[in-house]
């Protein structure tokens, strides 16, 4: 993965020193990714918000009544899973050890016909093995994936919290009850590019999902609680194109500057159909995944990636109906600091 920063397209980010920001009015310096993060860190922190003990961020915004009301929104019964494959044809080329499933079979049906496998009365089985990194497809990032100057969500040392047997504290396992509430579509693909779809390097704004809320019917609709799902066509352009350098490489993403909507809209979770959730490259000159480092530890706030959006987008479209009941439990894998996850819309 490379974090230069190639000539940009039909982007909202600029070749300047500046780029203009939707969220506070004012400018983004890209020569100062470093400020930028503190300020943004400072006027999002929600450390502290749910006790000094808590572990589950912004998913403390989804509670009974969230989920009831949610189950209320199914009206068809057509479910969606949001999940990309899990095999050998998936998009990883081994960053940070990063690689795609290997699944290996232990005992076969050529096993049991030639009768090796041991069993009594010609009983014969089938039972397989899967090897993999645990954010190599379809994923939730937890709290403890990401540190902000050696600090994790609410203020802990990082140090204190994941160490070499996984994450102590914020294990994805803890959350594995929660993930379940109302989703909402943001097809800003649809909505704000072409064809469905935005060029790599584009940066989605406040504006632009203010645009696609408004088109969706959606205008003061998209709040507490809300696990939103935002959709920008690169996955569909992957399918159409290859993997290429779909994991790590240039893509549309959440711009910087939507760090404060992200908070103070209170939703619960966001999720996208792009390998690192924001734009890439990076609106700063020198920086990685800066987005990141203010909304996991500083906010408490659960991010997605890889998720495949395109069919239940197809659905919404055709229906007009942007909300859904959503079922996104991560594998609760103990002391993970991300998980897989095969998540279900139902409308």
């Amino acid at each position: 993965m490379t974090t230069t920063r190639p000539a940009t397209t039909e982007s909202s980010t600029t070749e300047s020193s500046t780029t203009e920001s939707s969220t506070t009015g004012g400018t983004l310096d890209r020569s100062d990714p470093e400020g930028a993060i503190a300020a943004a860190a400072a006027r999002c922190s929600n450390w502290g918000r749910w006790g000094d003990d808590d572990v589950y961020g912004t998913l403390n915004l989804i509670d009974d009544a969230k989920r009831a009301q949610a189950a209320r929104l199914i009206r068809r019964g057509a479910s969606f899973s949001l999940s990309l494959q899990f095999d050998m044809d998936g998009p990883q080329k081994g960053w940070r050890r990063r690689t795609n499933p290997v699944h290996t079979m232990l005992d076969t049906g050529t096993d049991a016909e030639a009768g090796i496998q041991g069993f009594p009365h010609g009983l014969g089985g089938a039972d397989d093995v899967i090897a993999m990194p645990l954010q190599c497809s379809t994923q939730w990032d937890g709290l403890g994936h990401i540190f902000d100057h050696g600090r994790a969500w609410n203020g802990r040392r990082a140090g204190a919290v994941v160490t070499s047997l996984g994450d102590q504290v914020t294990g994805i396992e803890t959350v594995a009850d929660r993930i379940v509430g109302r989703g909402v579509l943001l097809d800003v693909g649809r909505v704000c590019g072409e064809a469905g779809e935005l060029p790599d390097g584009f940066a989605i704004t406040v504006d632009h999902l203010a645009a696609t809320i408004e088109h969706h019917g959606l205008t003061g609709r998209v709040g507490t609680g809300d696990i939103v799902v935002v959709r920008t066509g690169q996955l569909q352009r992957a399918r159409r194109d290859g993997w290429n350098d779909y994991a790590g490489g240039a893509a549309p993403g959440l711009s910087f500057t939507t760090a404060d909507w992200l908070h103070d809209t209170d939703i619960a979770a966001i999720a996208t159909d792009t390998w690192g959730f924001e734009v890439r490259p990076n609106e700063f000159d020198d920086a990685f995944q800066p987005l990141h480092q203010v909304a996991i530890p500083n906010m408490g706030l659960f991010l997605g990636e890889m998720w495949d959006l395109d069919a239940l987008a197809a659905d919404c479209a055709d229906d007009a109906v942007y909300e859904f009941f959503l079922s996104a439990a991560p594998l609760p894998v103990t002391g993970a600091v991300g998980a897989p996850v095969n998540p279900i819309a139902v409308k």
